[in-house]
């Protein structure tokens, strides 16, 4: 949180928690193993069918763990954030990458989000919600507290700015 600066498209400065690697994980594994594990447990009952379950879960087991194992550092390398008296700045994606501004003009709310996962490693998202067509800002990986510090100064600042948000 900084004080007032030229608004401009910039990388932001502050990195999320590094506890996004565990969440991303935990989410990664959630849509990666599902299918090697119904491989396994179909090669272990239905013996007649062993080998082609056994290529398939080769298939689908190296795929899912390397994205796994990739996943959540390189979008952890890529999320940043920042918000001054002027804008929001994030960073984010891992495959598909994308840089955003956001005056505090054109903001008209903020929403924090703590699903069960998240709760799990002490981390909260943040949805920004402008009068853009570009559609919300989502702020991933942040700490818990770190998100209430980020709305509430949202908050405070949206209100003092002039502009109608649209």
């Amino acid at each position: 949180m900084e004080h007032t600066e030229e608004l401009r498209l910039r990388p932001p400065r502050h990195r999320v928690e590094s506890r996004a690697i565990g969440w991303w994980t935990v989410q990664s594994s959630l849509f990666a193993l599902p299918l090697p594990i119904t491989f396994a447990v179909l090669c272990l009952f239905i013996p007649p069918a062993r080998e082609v379950f056994g290529w398939l879960l080769l298939a689908t087991l190296v795929p899912g763990a390397l994205y796994m194992a990739v996943m959540p550092v390189w979008r952890y390398r890529v999320h940043r954030w920042e918000t001054t008296d002027t804008a929001v700045y994030a960073s984010s994606g891992w495959l598909w990458q994308q840089w955003r501004v956001v005056p505090l003009s054109r903001i008209q709310t903020v929403d924090t989000l703590r699903g069960p996962v998240q709760r799990l490693f002490r981390l909260s998202g943040i949805t920004v919600t402008t009068a853009s067509s570009s559609g919300a800002v989502h702020i991933s990986g942040l700490d818990h507290k770190v998100a209430a510090e980020v709305v509430e100064h949202l908050t405070r600042n949206t209100e003092a700015t002039p502009g109608d948000a649209t």
